[in-house]
């Protein structure tokens, strides 16, 4: 699909960025260089609108940030989510409210808006497109998580994801604690509750989509929030499932390819943390400037990535390298088990640790 909205066009004075990837980042940058007049051509693997796993909580940007992307309008009528509840085994260990309203709202309707909008702007958007993964000039690849071919031989993670209809929520964030695996609960529009999970990669048999989702949440020993669910309505076609992805920063492979990545094909940070679709926006935001002075031809396409390349480990290395230390520790059960101590006695420094993420 592609198409150019007539009253958005500028003369081709600047070199085309092809953007690989139209989830949150491709997206929001093809907007964001369309406003500086930088003409843009967007290669999605997928169509839209699709679901995706993902927390589907926006926490961490600014508004500034989307005003920098031409993208703010979107979240019209998102969820604002203030408040969040903390579980180990069904037991609450904490809560507590967020220092800013972060936004709930799915991706099966936010992507088809950040397309849209791309559209508007004036991007060429192609869908069912692939492009093949080699360094070219202009080309940034911002195409979602990275499979790892080495982690057979290591842990490898699954991710699982689905709305429920009529599920009480305590907090509007609520975060479950548990053996080889974390789920997260957040509201999304329509009275809808998106229900995310990470966990260790197990075998669920012939089991059903719900069932297995069901399975892997009670192999955390989380059976009251499985008791829950099952109280609830799965809205069935919005389940899907992820596997053998690799969390954490840029391979050193991909520096010597000379890739330009932006997002979860630069860095994915563990879900936990709430800030990776945030951190997709910020990272589009970084990538305008160099982006746009390549394209005008004032500075070569290895200066361009070597500056977004700093830019983007000058903004988000400590916060990788928090979570990064944080994210084992949630799956070790001593270590939960002094978190839910700290918890109970109010001791969890949430705030201090949530400022060292964003």
């Amino acid at each position: 699909m592609a198409r150019r909205h007539p009253h958005a066009s500028f003369p081709d004075l600047k070199d085309t960025v092809t953007i690989a990837g139209g989830g949150l980042a491709g997206l929001s940058l093809a907007s964001g260089l369309r406003l500086r007049g930088v003409p843009v051509t967007v290669h999605e693997a997928g169509s839209y609108p699709r679901h995706r796993v993902c927390g589907e909580f926006i926490s961490g940007v600014s508004a500034d940030s989307l005003d920098a992307l031409g993208i703010r309008d979107v979240f019209h009528d998102a969820r604002l989510l203030e408040s969040v509840a903390w579980f180990s085994r069904g037991r609450k260990i904490h809560s507590d409210s967020l220092p800013e309203p972060a936004y709930g709202i799915s991706r099966y309707r936010l992507d088809e808006r950040l397309r849209d909008l791309a559209l508007e702007h004036g991007a060429v958007v192609h869908e069912k497109s692939r492009l093949p993964r080699e360094p070219v000039p202009g080309q940034v690849w911002a195409t979602g998580r990275r499979p790892d071919p080495l982690f057979p031989k290591f842990r490898v993670w699954m991710g699982l994801k689905c709305h429920f209809q009529g599920l009480p929520l305590e907090a509007d964030l609520e975060m479950h604690l548990g053996r080889d695996g974390y789920i997260g609960l957040a509201r999304i529009e329509d009275g809808r509750v998106n229900v995310c999970g990470l966990f260790l990669k197990g075998h669920g048999g012939r089991l059903s989509k719900i069932e297995l989702l069901l399975d892997y949440i009670s192999r955390t020993g989380n059976e009251a929030l499985v008791k829950r669910l099952r109280a609830a309505e799965p809205d069935l076609g919005s389940f899907l499932g992820v596997a053998d992805f690799k969390l954490g920063e840029r391979s050193a492979s991909d520096d010597d390819l000379g890739l330009c990545e932006i997002g979860d094909a630069d860095r994915m940070i563990p879900p936990f943390t709430g800030n990776g679709m945030s951190m997709a926006f910020q990272g589009a935001e970084l990538a305008l400037d160099p982006l746009e002075r390549w394209s005008s031809g004032r500075i070569s396409w290895d200066e361009c990535r070597s500056a977004l390349r700093s830019a983007l480990d000058g903004k988000f290395h400590r916060r990788m390298q928090t979570a990064s230390l944080i994210h084992p520790l949630l799956l070790r059960s001593a270590y939960r088990r002094l978190i839910e101590s700290l918890g109970i006695s109010g001791l969890l420094p949430f705030r201090p640790l949530l400022s060292l993420v964003r």
